[in-house]
């Protein structure tokens, strides 16, 4: 492949340029771009919306669309659909909901739905002369912004809170204007974007025309929502006598399968190291629920990463009691999530997703998404402290090593039938099929 070149405006190129403009990289432009062109929808009118979704668009990028069945949630049963390209995620939740189904099933609440957003800025003063005048702000910023909080306000939300927080201690003259919202069933990023930027207009004008204030200039630094929303809380949690447990393996009595169970949880509360890779288990559920109804994964990822590291060091996020001779696995993060506006209203397959889901509040999906989050690191943990996560794994990922060798149906339905009882790696593979293409 040649040395690529500087592209000036590429962003103003026709779809056909842009296309273009990245196939003549390859050895075949002609076939590079039929290719390119295989994945798009035949639909026009639907292949325009997903171009429209995201800048210089030259092709859709297919994941797989899976399903969980059987996931019992405060009594109502849900069929989760997951979007993710590793098998064994959904299977790990669908065997987790099984299991939980006869067993109460999973049970939620939410704690809150208090979203923040912060205006940064600079000033000289005084604190205390800005603290004097705060109250007369708020009002101002309350009442300026009413315009932009009207329908939200009709429907119960809007604006909760706002405070002055002093930063000094950490960067010269910095404040911050820190508001805390509800946005009801909407995401609400751009509402409360668009609230923080009237902030920072009012608060200028608020110093200008202060006289005991405005000989003081205030700096706007930014205006923007925090991803790391600490007060939009929920909890998810299975719970059963310890004996029901005397079904996980054969070789492992109820007792040793929840000691063993427990010191997992043990180590990952206390091991960064092992802590990283439980809570991607936990994620692993999520962002396929998020992904599925249209929602923003990056921002729940790091807003639940930020929270499993608040007291100081990174932990797991979950717990286990065991008390009384019951098990009681529980999930606590904060998921900020919305089911109207954006994606969720414009993607065909998140619009199916909601409906499947019987058209959830963003409170439901709050709680849906956690289950699924539950249940792919119970079935971790499960394989992990049992049998080993490899031979589960590896089964899952057969197909995907078989593709790699373009086997045939004949060749895949052979391995499949082989490797029932023998040990999954991509030697053996590689061996078994060189063995019967001879």
């Amino acid at each position: 492949m040649r040395e690529k070149e500087i592209i000036t405006g590429f962003h103003k190129l026709s779809k056909e340029e842009k296309i273009n403009a990245v196939a003549k990289y390859f050895k075949n432009p002609k076939e590079t771009s039929q290719f390119l062109a295989s994945f798009w929808y035949s639909d026009q009118e639907q292949q325009d919306l997903f171009d429209e979704f995201s800048e210089n668009t030259i092709s859709n990028f297919h994941f797989p669309f899976g399903i969980a069945p059987n996931v019992l949630i405060n009594g109502k049963n849900y069929l989760i659909p997951m979007v993710i390209e590793e098998s064994s995620v959904v299977a790990a939740a669908s065997n987790s909901a099984k299991f939980w189904s006869t067993r109460g099933g999973f049970h939620t609440r939410i704690l809150s739905t208090t979203k923040i957003g912060q205006v940064h800025f600079l000033w000289k003063g005084k604190k205390e002369e800005l603290e004097n005048h705060f109250p007369k702000l708020k009002q101002e910023l309350i009442d300026g912004t009413n315009p932009i909080t009207k329908n939200m306000r009709e429907r119960g939300g809007g604006i909760l809170d706002i405070e002055l927080v002093d930063m000094r201690n950490e960067i010269p003259d910095y404040y911050q204007l820190k508001a805390s919202f509800n946005t009801l069933d909407a995401m609400g990023a751009n509402f409360i974007n668009s609230c923080l930027e009237e902030f920072a207009a009012i608060l200028k004008s608020f110093v200008l025309r202060t006289n005991e204030i405005c000989d003081k200039e205030v700096n706007i630094i930014m205006s923007i929502l925090s991803n790391y929303t600490p007060e939009c809380l929920v909890e998810a949690w299975v719970e059963c006598p310890v004996e029901e447990f005397d079904v996980m393996d054969a070789d492992m009595s109820a007792e040793e399968f929840v000691w063993k169970f427990e010191k997992a949880v043990q180590i990952a509360r206390v091991d960064p190291h092992r802590a990283t890779t439980h809570n991607k288990g936990i994620f692993n559920g999520i962002d396929s629920v998020v992904l599925a109804t249209g929602n923003d994964f990056r921002a729940v990822e790091a807003c639940g990463h930020t929270f499993a590291a608040r007291d100081g060091q990174y932990r797991s996020l979950t717990q286990l009691q065991v008390e009384n001779g019951i098990f009681k696995y529980s999930l606590l993060l904060p998921i900020s999530l919305g089911t109207v506006g954006g994606l969720t209203s414009l993607h065909p397959l998140a619009k199916f997703t909601l409906e499947l889901l019987g058209d959830p509040s963003a409170e439901d999906l709050m709680q849906i998404s956690a289950v699924a989050g539950l249940a792919n690191n119970f079935g971790a943990l499960r394989s992990l402290t049992t049998k080993g996560i490899q031979k589960g794994h590896m089964k899952m990922h057969l197909l995907n090593i078989l593709n790699t060798f373009a086997a045939s149906e004949q060749e895949k339905e052979a391995a499949i039938e082989y490797f029932k009882t023998e040990k999954v790696s991509f030697n053996a593979v590689d061996s078994f099929l060189k063995s019967i293409r001879k």
